[in-house]
């Protein structure tokens, strides 16, 4: 249990660093006017800090930085939300008052402004496939042999792909099998898709639908790729700006990481709604050992469809970074409730 006094020390080294990037001394926490101790006191506290894991010392002569324990604490106790600027709250409500085509639009837009409000890397992970559900199929025949198959989802998602129709199979009986689907597979998440048609439809399909065999061959290429995630990126050189990660080996960890979409979403997986923040190696990846994740998910009607995320290094403003998060997921909630509906 710390002190009060203790809680000061390690508030204002936490806030030096994240500013300076530069271990923080005793002499400069004692010029600070909302500390007011002597900077002998200082340096005792700040022994007591290091001895008991909040605080490390990178060099013999050097001030001190935070460890990722006092990192956690920092966030965890002594953190206040900060206050978002009228220029960035404007920028939002800019960005909100115009309607998006679409979800993915939406998502991208969020990525950019995070990225270039925060000058970290921002990560939007697109609807959850657990969530997100097939509203209505559509094929609309261009030839004898090609058609438009589209699929629109209950985020809003529209997807089009051309598709080969089979030789001799007559559009009424396509026809018909977009009807049984349509019936049959409604409100079914995109992720049960694929395992519903073949499991429990297909039957149904050879029953009533002449070539079913054929055409349940264009389905498969009509849902391929409805299964993936959809995650945005925007900033992801960023880090090449932050003092911690000059060592081009390091970044590269971090930039390959970014790339794998399978990783990507195994960071976000299981994430408990609200603001989440991982430091340092609660991220459970290498890579991501000098860094800090903080997400924020977003929802329609109670469901959740998405994370939003920023990742910087653990000497990150967490205040500015949470109070922008918890800003955006709620006007992401609201605004998107609201069209969806």
């Amino acid at each position: 249990m710390l002190t009060e006094r203790q809680k000061a020390i390690l508030s204002a080294i936490v806030d030096d660093y994240i500013r300076s990037a530069e271990p923080v001394g005793s002499r400069s926490i004692s010029k600070r006017g909302d500390v007011g101790f002597s900077p002998a006191t200082i340096r005792n506290e700040m022994a007591d800090l290091e001895e008991l894991g909040y605080l490390e010392q990178p060099h013999t002569s050097a001030g001190r930085i935070p460890s990722h324990k006092g990192y956690r604490y920092y966030v965890d106790h002594l953190l206040k939300y900060g206050t978002l600027s009228s220029g960035e709250l404007n920028m939002m409500k800019v960005f909100f008052a115009e309607k998006m085509q679409e979800m993915e639009q939406v998502i991208q837009h969020v990525a950019s402004i995070l990225s270039g409000m925060t000058n970290y890397t921002s990560i939007v992970m697109g609807p959850e496939l657990f969530n997100t559900t097939l509203k209505h199929l559509q094929i609309i025949p261009l030839n004898e042999r090609t058609a438009v198959a589209i699929i629109v989802t209950s985020t809003g998602h529209v997807e089009n792909k051309t598709v080969q129709l089979p030789e001799g199979i007559p559009m009424s009986e396509v026809e018909k099998m977009v009807n049984l689907l349509n019936a049959r597979l409604a409100n079914v998440p995109l992720l049960h898709l694929r395992s519903k048609l073949y499991n429990e439809i297909g039957a149904e399909l050879g029953r009533y639908v002449s070539g079913y065999e054929e055409l349940m061959k264009v389905m498969e290429n009509v849902l391929e790729g409805e299964e993936e995630h959809r995650i945005f990126l925007s900033g992801t050189t960023k880090m090449l700006d932050q003092p911690e990660f000059k060592d081009v080996v390091k970044v590269k960890h971090i930039l390959d990481l970014l790339e794998e979409t399978p990783a990507l979403v195994k960071l976000f997986t299981s994430l408990p709604e609200g603001i989440q923040v991982r430091i340092g190696s609660e991220n459970q990846v290498e890579a991501m050992s000098n860094c800090s994740l903080i997400t924020a998910s977003y929802s329609i009607d109670g469901q959740s469809l998405g994370t939003i995320g920023i990742l910087g290094p653990t000497r990150m403003e967490y205040a500015k970074v949470m109070s922008l998060l918890d800003h955006l997921s709620r006007d992401m909630t609201h605004i998107l409730g609201r069209w969806y509906k």
